[in-house]
C-alpha cells in the first residue's frame, strides 16, 4: 500500500471521529427538506385515501360484498363513492402543489440568502 492510499485511509478514519460543523449547504440541505416534506407527506397519505375510496366504490360493484352490507342494489351507492375517490385522486396534485407553493415562499427569502452567501464564497 502506497503513502496516497494511506493518507486516505487515515483521513477518512479521522474524519469519522471529528466534530461535523454544519455548513451552509448542509443548512440549504435542510431548508429544502424543510419545504418539501410536508406537501410529500400530504400527497402520499391524501393520494392513498383517494385510491381506497376509489377502489372501494369500485369493489362494491364489481363484486358481491353488496350482499354482506344489506344493500340491494350496488350499482349508484358505487358508482357515486368511487367517484368521490376520483375526485380526491384528480385534486391531489393541485392541492400538493399550493402546499409546495406557499412552503417555498415561506422559506424563499432565507435559502436565498445562504445560497448568496455560498456563491460569493465560491468567487
Amino acid at each position: 500500500m502506497d503513502t496516497k492510499d494511506r493518507e486516505f485511509i487515515v483521513e477518512k478514519i479521522r474524519t469519522q471521529y471529528t466534530e461535523k460543523t454544519d455548513s451552509t449547504l448542509d443548512e440549504i440541505k435542510k431548508l429544502d427538506k424543510k419545504v418539501k416534506k410536508p406537501a410529500n407527506i400530504f400527497a402520499y397519505v391524501f393520494g392513498s385515501f383517494a385510491a381506497i375510496v376509489l377502489g372501494c366504490g369500485m369493489s362494491l360493484i364489481m363484486t358481491d360484498i353488496n350482499t354482506y352490507l344489506n344493500i340491494s342494489e350496488p350499482l349508484v351507492p358505487g358508482i357515486i363513492i368511487g367517484v368521490i375517490g376520483l375526485f380526491f385522486a384528480i385534486i391531489n396534485y393541485p392541492v400538493y402543489k399550493r402546499i409546495l407553493t406557499s412552503r417555498r415562499k415561506k422559506y424563499a427569502a432565507k435559502i436565498i440568502e445562504l445560497s448568496d452567501k455560498i456563491t460569493k464564497e465560491d468567487k
